[in-house]
């Protein structure tokens, strides 16, 4: 028998109807194939929220100005924002990663300094980082992993502070999906009808001006054409969470486009990722559908930070103990019902 077979014979075995937990079942089914066991256990979650500007930015695509970009991240080393306060509801250790910040933010030792590059260069007129930025971006994903991981995490969830990172979450999702661009497009912040027109706009001539992409290097090639620093930490620091079989919490529209980003890097990175949260960035939903993922709550967040992973936390962790401290029928002498 293998092990998803036993997997699945200890859920339907336990003391309820079969599939009648619905989603536990599958969370504790996936969660016990990630770590190859049939009593799963989640330690020590960390959130790691990645900081970056775009040069995109400065085209006017975003409603709030990248100033708010390091004054969120200042905020969060205070405990005001809405990731640290889910963060201390639900048991997470906020970490807190500067991959390329448009600010000084030395001054903070709270701050992880892993900074890049100070913003990402204007994709409208080329690449948004070099070849080297991109690996470096990627390293610094992978290297907060390792970090964790070592301290005993086998569960991670991901945010990002960084104005104006719905426009390449959007590109990545028309172009590594096939949709039209103005599917894809939405109001990032806030944006009224005009400035997604004039958002759409400058996004179409972003692409149109890209040179022609070698297949074999097609991912790679939109992963730094487009991509901020911190996106491109967040897909690198994916990618090494699967490769270390740990679970890995996808937030909203961003995080979704990053985990598309990552799932062509490595065609199983799926089998790792729970898709936490659908919000209501216009193209979302079509995302998700697009990917075949399943997200567990639809709260109409669209805040970011990793907001939404944290709030489905405790549904993962119904999931764990679910499998391990629910009787079955054989030990409780209850006769199986369906």
């Amino acid at each position: 028998m293998t092990q998803k077979q036993q997997l699945q014979q200890k859920i339907d075995n336990l003391n309820k109807p079969k599939g009648s937990l619905g989603r536990l079942e599958e969370l504790a089914l996936q969660i016990g194939m990630i770590q190859q066991t049939l009593t799963p256990v989640l330690r020590h979650p960390v959130h790691l929220l990645f900081g970056g500007d775009h040069g995109i930015e400065h085209e006017g695509v975003s409603v709030s100005p990248r100033c708010i970009t390091w004054q969120q991240m200042i905020n969060f080393t205070r405990g005001g924002g809405g990731v640290n306060m889910f963060c201390r509801q639900h048991g997470f250790e906020l970490h807190l990663i500067d991959v390329g910040v448009d600010y000084d933010l030395s001054a903070y030792p709270q701050i992880v300094n892993c900074k890049v590059g100070w913003g990402t260069a204007n994709f409208l007129h080329g690449p948004a980082m070099t070849e080297e930025q991109c690996e470096k971006a990627l390293a610094v994903g992978r290297e907060q992993v390792d970090e964790v991981f070592a301290k005993g995490c086998n569960i991670i969830s991901i945010g990002e502070m960084g104005i104006a990172n719905t426009s390449p979450s959007s590109i990545w999702m028309s172009l590594l999906l096939g949709l039209p661009l103005e599917q894809c497009v939405g109001a990032g912040a806030g944006l009224n009808s005009e400035g997604i027109r004039h958002k759409l706009d400058v996004l179409r001539r972003s692409i149109e001006a890209i040179d022609a992409i070698d297949p074999k290097k097609r991912v790679r090639y939109l992963l730094r054409y487009f991509g901020g620093f911190e996106m491109v930490a967040a897909v690198g620091a994916m990618l090494r969470a699967a490769e270390r079989r740990m679970v890995v919490l996808i937030d909203g529209f961003i995080m979704s486009a990053c985990a598309l980003m990552a799932s062509r890097l490595m065609p199983d990175f799926f089998d790792f990722a729970i898709f936490c949260h659908c919000g209501d960035e216009s193209g979302h939903k079509l995302m998700l559908d697009a990917m075949g993922v399943k997200p567990l709550l639809h709260l109409g967040l669209r805040l970011g930070e990793g907001t939404g992973a944290l709030c489905a936390y405790p549904i993962v962790d119904s999931a764990v103990r679910m499998i391990n401290e629910m009787g079955n029928f054989d030990d409780n002498k209850i006769t199986k019902y369906f």
